[in-house]
């Protein structure tokens, strides 16, 4: 099977794409023992990470160009495809070189319009044609995301997919990195015949939330899913935390629901018909808020009064949510919501008060 016909999943096999393979290539018996264990798990495309960029020095930064022979003996002996993850101009050189099937360029990568301009110009002159997958840059700018797609297409590559892999940020509670899920479906929506590929092992950080992260990014209608895996996951080199043996991988992949996304809306019609009008109403009912607003500011400046009254806005927002998790809607999204309100609403009553 051609590698560009494996992008997106068989829907037959009831199974998404899976790229897997360890975090870093370390040895060559380490990257061929993985291998040999995912493809006997049926894992058709192998991740190995070459080069390997870390937060701060002194980390493992990866073995090196020595480690693609390696990726040449998997091809060989498994007929896996393989991808690593490229970041600059002698990355994409070697790795053409010694035939790697498929590319990523990396959130710290992506996030820089100079590098990722760099790779695109050496894919074109290397006149590479296989798959490049651009991860979401660290910090979440969906713009930013985009634009790094858009140098590879104006590269001539044609086959492109994108990585959510989540976006940094201090509270890591809970994540590694969060998965702010309206970001990649705000540019599914805006470009809807990009493949998007989820990394539950970076996103989680931990093994353990790898597969409700994968089945949630199945229950979004993701194409495919890039895992970490690694022979002897708690002696990997980097990343031990999020890694899984291939035995584990299979495990998780087999318990994976996939919705069936041919099903006939028909049955929805009222039910989103209600939303529609729900809608309508929130839009009237913001409308006479910001009538209101408006009101406030002509007093205010009739009174010589500041827009900005802080404590004022603390009691609306710290009212607001309270009532909104009793109604069982998310602290966290009302206060998106309210913030969003009162932004407008300070707007509204600034124009009032630039009218002379």
């Amino acid at each position: 099977m051609e590698l560009e016909s494996i992008l997106l999943p068989d829907v037959s096999e009831r199974r998404p794409l899976v790229i897997a393979g360890p975090c870093s290539a370390e040895t060559e018996e380490q990257v061929v023992g993985t291998a040999k264990e995912l493809s006997a798990q049926g894992i058709r495309i192998y991740r190995a990470g070459i080069w390997k960029p870390r937060t701060k020095p002194g980390g493992f930064e990866g073995v090196g160009s020595i480690g693609l022979p390696w990726l040449q003996r998997v091809k060989e002996e498994t007929g896996m495809y393989v991808s690593t993850e490229v970041a600059t101009r002698y990355h994409v050189e070697e790795a053409v070189k010694y035939g790697v099937d498929l590319l990523w360029i990396g959130a710290r990568t992506s996030a820089n319009p100079f590098a990722v301009q760099e790779v695109a110009d050496t894919l074109q002159a290397t006149g590479f044609q296989g798959p490049v997958l651009i991860k979401n840059p660290v910090n979440p700018d969906l713009d930013l995301w985009i634009g790094a797609v858009e140098r590879i297409y104006n590269a001539g590559i044609r086959k492109i997919g994108v990585i959510h892999r989540g976006f940094s940020s201090y509270d890591k509670k809970i994540y590694r990195n969060l998965p702010q899920w309206h970001i990649p479906i705000e540019l599914k929506r805006r470009m809807p015949n990009l493949p998007m590929i989820c990394d539950p092992s970076h996103i989680g950080g931990k093994r353990e939330l790898i597969a409700p992260l994968s089945q949630q990014a199945m229950d979004l209608n993701y194409d495919g899913l890039i895992i970490e895996s690694h022979c002897n996951p708690d002696c990997a080199w980097s990343d031990k935390e999020q890694q899984v043996s291939p035995d584990v991988l299979a495990y998780i992949l087999n318990l994976l629901v996939i919705r069936d996304t041919k099903q006939t809306t028909e049955s929805l019609t009222e039910l989103r018909r209600q939303i529609d009008l729900i809608d309508e109403d929130l839009l009237t009912v913001l409308s006479k808020r910001m009538r209101i607003s408006r009101e406030i500011g002509q007093y205010k400046k009739e009174h010589n009064m500041p827009v900005l009254q802080a404590l004022r806005y603390d009691e609306i927002l710290e009212k607001r949510i309270k009532q909104a998790k009793e109604m069982g809607i998310g602290a966290g999204f009302m206060q998106l919501v309210f913030e969003a309100i009162h932004e407008e609403s300070i707007r509204q009553q600034m124009e009032v008060l630039s009218v002379q």
